[in-house]
C-alpha cells in the first residue's frame, strides 16, 4: 500500500460542523493508540522516522503543516494538511517527517500498533535496506 488522503465524513450544520472518523469504514487498521503533536516551534522538524510494522493516519485539527514522505530512491512527496476533515494514511515502512508548522498548528496521529520503540526504524540506510530486503 501507498501513502494516501483519506476524506473523512463532513456533517455541516450552522451550529458548527462534525467530522468523525471510525473502523473500517475511514480508517483501514484497528486503532491502538492516539497521540497529537502541538507547540511544535517555529522551523522545527517532527518524525524523521518509519516504521517497521505500525500504520498511521495523521490529521490536522487545527492550523497547518506538511508531511514530507522520503521515498527509497530519496525522492520526495509532499502532503499539505490544513483541514480537520481529511488526513494522510501512512502504511508501514514509510520514511516520514512532519515540518512547516503554523502557530497553534495540533497534529492527530491515529495507530495501528501500541508504543513500541524497537518498531521505529531511525536510520535512513536501515530503512532503505528494509525496502530492498522486502522487494526480493
Amino acid at each position: 500500500m501507498k501513502p494516501k488522503t483519506i476524506d473523512f465524513p463532513k456533517i455541516q450544520d450552522p451550529r458548527g460542523n462534525l467530522t468523525f472518523l471510525q473502523y473500517p469504514n475511514q480508517v483501514p487498521f484497528t486503532i491502538k493508540r492516539t497521540f497529537w503533536t502541538y507547540d511544535v516551534p517555529g522551523g522545527e522538524i517532527r518524525g524523521g522516522h518509519a516504521y517497521f510494522r505500525q500504520e498511521e493516519i495523521i490529521i490536522a485539527l487545527s492550523g497547518s503543516f506538511d508531511v514530507v514522505i522520503t521515498n527509497e530512491d530519496g525522492t520526495l512527496e509532499k502532503y499539505s494538511l490544513n483541514r480537520s476533515y481529511y488526513g494522510i494514511y501512512l502504511p508501514a515502512k514509510t520514511w516520514r517527517h512532519m515540518e512547516n508548522f503554523s502557530t497553534n498548528a495540533l497534529a492527530l496521529h491515529v495507530s495501528s500498533e501500541s508504543f513500541f520503540k524497537e518498531d521505529y526504524i531511525r536510520d535512513f540506510n536501515v530503512f532503505k535496506k528494509v525496502c530492498h530486503e522486502q522487494e526480493e
